[in-house]
């Protein structure tokens, strides 16, 4: 049966028969950022020089595995997948050059998960501009076409990437070279800050600066928008595609940044406390980028303190090295916002990306609601029903979305427990009370993200998808792997895992939300260096190393009492509560019945393994054991309670 094609009736998923839909689903998959040929797993080194010939055909994985793993996810409950692509992947051999190979084995992708049952948005995926600044997304030859010359990062100091400064001979994790998480200091360090305000506000800071007859911001985002819509034109007409993700977690450059200003702590500007790496200034960044050195402070976790601490300032670009490609120019030191002088720099406009012609600008406002209305015409103009899942810079977060964004358009941010994903420790609670604290505290972290859809429709408000959020499975130095090849099978190496999992699932029912977890890596390891196949990351709830039973269906999966839990799929009127007690198996599902039809409730083996009983008030329900699910159907208008209670 083909999936009904779903609309936006205000904070929620809507079918064409008027029912609602809860989304329930997985980002597909972490290594879909690299090349698949050759293997771009950053634990791998590469100097990027074959960036215009590689191929992404195979990742999330070969299509003769594509069944195997699809099914997987279907009986784990999943609905939907996040289902990610990049820019490079499609337009890498050069500027209108797209990969016809890769855009049919996407769309067959796309149709297989069909065949499954899964909704698809689709996610043009980014992490700090591209894998040359130590991230994914761009393709190479951006940096040539501005005029700046991606060797010469790493010698300068412009970007901090994993190929350049781990040490492959050495293997295993590498605090001391790669610390957890840095790639996202890159969104600070020039080569990102300046493709960033490239990107979004070239037309505003650099008017004169073309690139073929166009402002670089318009050659930039019509290659970008040309990319989404080659996807577009492959996939149009399934079913299952809802829609694309606007950008994954965008940056903003130097936009609204004060050009002397370093964030060492709580100011006017800026009242928040450091952040781990370099606090770099725009005229830091301008500098290190023309080849001149600076000493900027640093800033590091103190896991024994609890803070974040500073460090003895960092010259950066000793060597002097300039990442501008010969016979190139700085377009800002063009526009007049600095200069340089007897050997150093000289600020010119303290308010050079602050103020433009008199005018303050806003990141939001001038350039995120322009980005999003050109995202939705682009693909809109091939399907007009698609949704736009849109992000702003998780930086900026609490500013919110732009008042004005196109009609259909989803609250797609991302939410994680930085602690956790930081120091790759999860502490189970002791107490019920202390439970229960941090279960709240997570579901008021998601109810304010929440609330930022409320503006969203020309007010009318918007779905909430968690398009991220997870966990590491590599706590505690790896601990479950050390016991999973040791040979202990049993879900004890997993409880910290499962709980905290509970704990966010707990809060997003309480909510009522959508979400997509991060993620599943059909390549993912039990290795320490490999992981996800990027950045020492590891969140995926599928292990290669743990799979190899192909009698059963969960084989592979990690921490699997922690997601695959109970939860109305569809409801035939509006959902009121949702609550699961994993400790005791008790599930309650209360709903307005508004229509005639069937509710479907996911009831999992894996939490019932002994059968379960059912209690309907208001309604009655019919048992589909095969297909894991629960149909109910209202006697009448009104409130229709479930419980469900497993046999022990």
């Amino acid at each position: 049966m083909a999936l009904p094609r779903l609309q936006i009736e205000g904070e929620w998923f809507e079918g064409e028969d008027g029912r609602t839909h809860i989304l329930r689903g997985v980002n597909l998959g972490g290594d879909c950022k690299v090349p698949f040929t050759p293997n771009g797993h950053t634990n791998i080194p590469t100097d990027f020089s074959d960036h215009r010939t590689v191929s992404f055909i195979g990742r999330p994985f070969p299509l003769a595995e594509a069944a195997e793993h699809l099914g997987r996810l279907k009986a784990w409950g999943f609905n939907c997948v996040r289902l990610l692509t990049t820019w490079e992947a499609v337009e890498h051999a050069g500027p209108g050059n797209y990969d016809e190979a890769y855009l049919d084995y996407f769309a067959t992708i796309c149709r297989m998960a069909d065949e499954h049952g899964l909704y698809v948005f689709i996610d043009f995926h980014q992490d700090v501009w591209s894998r040359m600044t130590g991230g994914d997304g761009a393709p190479g030859w951006t940096f040539e076409t501005v005029g700046l010359d991606f060797t010469k990062f790493h010698a300068a100091g412009a970007a901090h990437v994993m190929q350049y400064k781990y040490d492959f001979a050495r293997g295993g994790r590498q605090e001391d070279r790669y610390p957890t998480m840095t790639w996202s200091q890159n969104y600070r360090y020039p080569a990102n800050a300046l493709m960033w305000t490239f990107f979004f506000a070239g037309k505003a800071f650099c008017p004169d600066f073309m690139v073929e007859g166009r402002n670089v911001q318009d050659f930039l985002q019509d290659h970008y928008l040309g990319a989404m819509e080659a996807v577009a034109h492959r996939v149009k007409g399934l079913p299952n595609v809802l829609g694309f993700d606007s950008l994954n977690e965008p940056g903003s450059g130097y936009v609204e940044k004060h050009m002397s200003y370093r964030h060492v702590g709580p100011s006017e500007l800026d009242r928040s406390g450091p952040q781990p790496g370099l606090a770099w200034s725009p005229i830091d960044g301008l500098a290190v980028a023309r080849g001149l050195s600076r000493d900027i402070p640093n800033f590091r976790v103190d896991k024994a303190a609890g803070k974040i601490v500073r460090m003895d300032d960092e010259r950066v670009n000793a060597a002097e090295v300039s990442i501008w490609l010969k016979g190139a120019e700085c377009p800002f030191e063009r526009a007049g916002a600095y200069r340089v002088k007897d050997g150093g720099v000289e600020v010119v406009d303290e308010f050079f990306f602050m103020k433009r012609s008199g005018h303050v600008v806003s990141m939001e406002r001038d350039f995120m609601s322009p980005f999003f209305h050109r995202v939705a015409d682009r693909v809109r103009g091939i399907d007009p029903d698609w949704l736009l899942f849109a992000e702003v810079d998780p930086w900026r977060l609490g500013h919110g979305f732009p008042k004005e964004t196109p009609r259909g358009t989803v609250n797609a941010s991302h939410w994680y427990d930085v602690g956790t994903l930081v120091t790759k420790e999860f502490r189970i609670p002791e107490t019920p009370e202390q439970m229960q604290a941090r279960e709240d505290s997570y579901t008021r972290n998601l109810a304010f993200i929440k609330s930022l859809g409320s503006s969203l429709n020309e007010g009318l408000g918007a779905p909430t998808l968690i398009g991220e959020f997870g966990i590491p499975f590599d706590l505690d130095h790896a601990a479950a792997y050390k016991a999973w090849a040791e040979g202990d099978r049993s879900s004890k190496p997993w409880e910290e895992h499962v709980v905290a999992l509970d704990l966010m699932y707990n809060a997003m029912d309480a909510l009522l939300i959508s979400s997509t977890q991060w993620n599943y890596t059909a390549s993912n390891r039990n290795d320490q260096a490999v992981g996800d196949g990027w950045n020492q990351e590891d969140l995926s709830i599928y292990s290669a190393d743990q799979g190899g039973s192909a009698n059963d269906i969960n084989s592979g999966g990690r921490a699997l009492e922690g997601f695959v839990r109970p939860y109305a799929r569809t409801t035939a009127g509006r959902p009121l509560k949702m609550k699961f007690k994993r400790e005791t198996g008790a599930f309650r599902y209360v709903y307005e019945a508004t229509r005639e039809g069937e509710t479907e409730i996911f009831v999992p083996r894996l939490q019932y393994p002994k059968g379960f009983t059912v209690e309907v008030e208001g309604g009655s329900a019919v048992r589909d054991d095969a297909n894991q699910r629960l149909l109910v159907r209202a006697d009448m208008p009104g409130k229709v309670g479930v419980s469900i209670t497993p046999i022990r």
